[in-house]
């Protein structure tokens, strides 16, 4: 038995994939869902929109369909868009008249990164060693 082991990586793997996926939403290629609001459609990846909301998550993972449509109220367009640009991407530009829309949109789609209640799930929580004081607050 051989027991040397290797490890290979993939300089830039994250912004490879990231690119990758955005580069696929843009010329819909093996989309897979169906978003709708305001007589626009926006299309995208089930496994993208899992990864990035517990929402679309349990949304989705019983869903044996293949190409799914959902059709969301109390949100616009535009919000849509931004939000479905800042999974892909990780970042969005957002106007500052559209700014409120825009989060009450990704609190409701528990977008991660977005909504309050992932980054207090997300975030470490502070321990305590022996011999250390607590973290400043």
């Amino acid at each position: 038995m051989d027991g040397q082991k290797f490890c290979l990586k993939w300089d830039g793997f994250q912004s490879s994939v990231t690119s990758l996926f955005d580069h696929l939403r843009q010329d819909e290629e093996l989309v897979d869902i169906t978003l709708c609001c305001e007589g626009q459609k926006v299309r995208a990846h089930r496994m993208m929109l899992s990864a990035c909301s517990p929402y679309f998550r349990d949304l989705l993972k019983n869903n044996p369909c293949q190409q799914m449509v959902f059709f969301l109220k109390d949100t616009s367009a535009a919000d849509l868009r931004a939000v479905i640009e800042f999974m892909y991407k990780g970042s969005v530009n957002v106007a500052q008249s559209q700014l409120a829309s825009f989060i009450k949109t990704a609190e409701m789609l528990q977008i991660r990164g977005l909504s309050g209640d992932d980054e207090k799930q997300s975030s470490p929580v502070p321990r305590r060693t022996a011999g250390t004081a607590p973290p400043a607050s």
